[in-house]
């Protein structure tokens, strides 16, 4: 099994070199982030003072000793290898939970009450599968793991019952199967990373494509578990619509679902166990619909005058098939932002040319086109015109490349933000284009309303990304001057407000990042009750006891 970059335990990337656990590493840290404009921006939006709220040392996190009885421990080291169960605390510690602002604020302060009492890595499906039917004889859990970048509690393995639980790491299955290039299909174990994928698809002439901002460390198991949707999603497709077949392995048997090219042998039950999150048993093997790699790629960036001309003129795109592979809206707050956090001369003339040309900030577009140069060519000039009819201006390639450079940049930033005093969330959702502003609105007043304190703002960004012929999807990043006696209830307080706005406005609970243990209150609203009936059923019959990742998805 190749090494690979791990997250670290309480944030995204590595902190800044030389970064300590004080204040002026803090300091420091936000320095290297942000610019003094944006910093000043910031200050001024939010009445925050930046204070250095560092994380407690790693050696100070809690965690208790390993609950895993002797007998179960003794059972699994015989099917795996005394290598590949693990009960030391540092293994524990890196599988505990995901990557969300509360996962985080836990870790930050020393909190790993969610630990596994181990770590097993199987590392194939017969392994998987025994693996499954020795813990429900054991009563342990079983919470799937790859790349440990959900940011909904998708990993929290929260039980009822208080069972001991195991984290199955996927990492020993990372591997490509088969390449079937005149089919365009990959088959790969559910442990690799995008890179990894990538790099393997190149020496064929051959891309997936599927670029989540989580793609340098979530892997295509955690895609289909989740329904993950890519930053290219408008052109390439959500990853649930390119799973040709899939390999599940439950405490009741093996299952293999999908036929490729396609089939209508009755109703598809790949499709019930894509987004199934880990509570019907272990993904252990993928076939992925590939392309050829793109022999060009231009990303450009455009402006609006106003958030609702931007819609509209997406909504054009849409209607005429002219949707470009990437298609990313920012309203004014999100567009003011992000042009006080670039830095350097060409950031400095592309304010001056949106002033002077009369968009003010404006709201920024970015949009990117792959695929032959000749059809590049020709989608671009029929999306242009449109565009300028919808009163848009054109920035150029400049704006759309330094975006593509800086994609993967959000959640690195975001640990500077949490070391000075700030709360930093994201929720998604995704609404028709009739729904679209209502949803927009009712989302950022519920926000608004919720975070309000002592005077003192949030600052609300959005955009729309993933585009359809019926309606897009609405990323919101949430910036709050952050509460430090009751951090975890000042989050709670306007995820729920939030979540009850844009149900009732028409929007989706989740878009891309799945339902979790955040969003289990509400799946009722969305699916029904019989529909959470005839889910709860498949459940009982694949995973009579229970043991697949509890606390996630269905609700109480």
């Amino acid at each position: 099994m190749p090494d690979q970059p791990e997250l670290t335990i309480q944030g995204w990337g590595p902190p800044p070199a030389g970064a300590g656990n004080d204040a002026d590493a803090a300091r420091a840290s936000l320095d290297g982030a942000l610019s003094k404009a944006a910093r000043r921006h910031l200050a001024k939006e939010l009445g925050w003072t930046p204070r250095a709220t560092p994380p407690v040392p790693v050696g100070d996190i809690r965690i208790a000793p390993s609950r895993l009885p002797e007998t179960a421990r003794a059972a699994l080291v015989e099917l795996l290898g005394a290598d590949n169960v693990r009960t030391d605390e540092e293994s524990r510690l890196r599988r505990a939970g995901g990557k969300s602002y509360l996962d985080l604020l836990r870790r930050r302060g020393g909190d790993a009450s969610d630990a596994p009492d181990a770590v097993v890595l199987p590392g194939t499906t017969e392994e998987t599968a025994a693996l499954l039917a020795l813990c429900s004889d054991h009563d342990v859990v079983v919470v799937p793991f790859g790349g440990g970048t959900s940011v909904v509690g998708g990993l929290a393995g929260a039980d009822p019952d208080d069972r001991p639980s195991v984290a199955v790491d996927l990492a020993r299955m990372a591997s490509v199967q088969d390449v079937d290039v005149p089919s365009s299909l990959v088959t790969v174990g559910p442990g690799m990373r995008g890179p990894a994928l990538e790099d393997a698809l190149a020496r064929q002439g051959l891309t997936f494509g599927h670029l989540p901002q989580s793609w340098e460390f979530a892997t295509v198991g955690g895609y289909a578990a989740t329904r993950s949707a890519g930053q290219a999603s408008t052109g390439v497709g959500r990853f649930d619509e390119l799973v040709a077949r899939m390999t599940l392995a439950t405490p009741s048997g093996v299952l293999e679902l999908g036929h490729p090219p396609a089939s209508a042998a009755g109703p598809d039950l790949l499709g019930l166990a894509l987004g199934s999150e880990g509570t019907l048993g272990v993904i252990t093997e993928l076939t992925l619909r590939v392309r050829p790699r793109p022999a060009t790629s231009s990303y450009e960036g455009w402006s609006f005058r106003t958030w609702a001309a931007g819609l509209a003129a997406l909504q054009q795109l849409a209607r005429l098939d002219l949707l470009p592979d990437v298609v990313r809206l920012s309203d004014h707050d999100e567009t003011r932002a992000n042009l006080l956090m670039a830095s350097g001369t060409g950031a400095k003339l592309l304010r001056g040319s949106l002033r002077t040309r009369g968009h003010g900030e404006g709201c920024l577009l970015v949009l990117g086109w792959e695929g032959l140069p000749e059809l590049v060519r020709a989608r671009m000039r029929a999306a242009a015109s449109l565009l300028r009819d919808g009163g848009a201006i054109r920035l150029g390639r400049a704006v759309g490349e330094s975006w593509r450079r800086h994609r993967f940049g959000a959640p690195y930033l975001r640990d500077s933000l949490l070391d000075n005093g700030l709360l930093v969330e994201t929720l998604e959702t995704a609404a028709t284009w009739a729904a679209l502003p209502t949803v927009y609105d009712a989302v950022r007043r519920a926000l608004r309303t919720a975070l309000v304190r002592d005077g003192r703002r949030p600052l609300v960004m959005t955009h729309l990304s993933h585009g359809y012929p019926t309606g897009g999807s609405l990323y919101f990043t949430v910036l709050a001057d952050r509460d430090d006696a009751l951090p975890i209830q000042q989050w709670l307080t306007a995820k729920r407000a939030a979540t009850d706005a844009l149900l009732a406005a028409g929007g989706t609970l989740t878009h891309h990042h799945a339902v979790g243990a955040d969003h289990r209150p509400w799946l009722e609203r969305e699916v029904g009750p019989l529909g959470v009936e005839v889910l709860r059923a498949v459940k009982e019959r694949l995973d009579p006891k229970g043991i697949c990742n509890p606390g996630v998805l269905l609700p109480d």
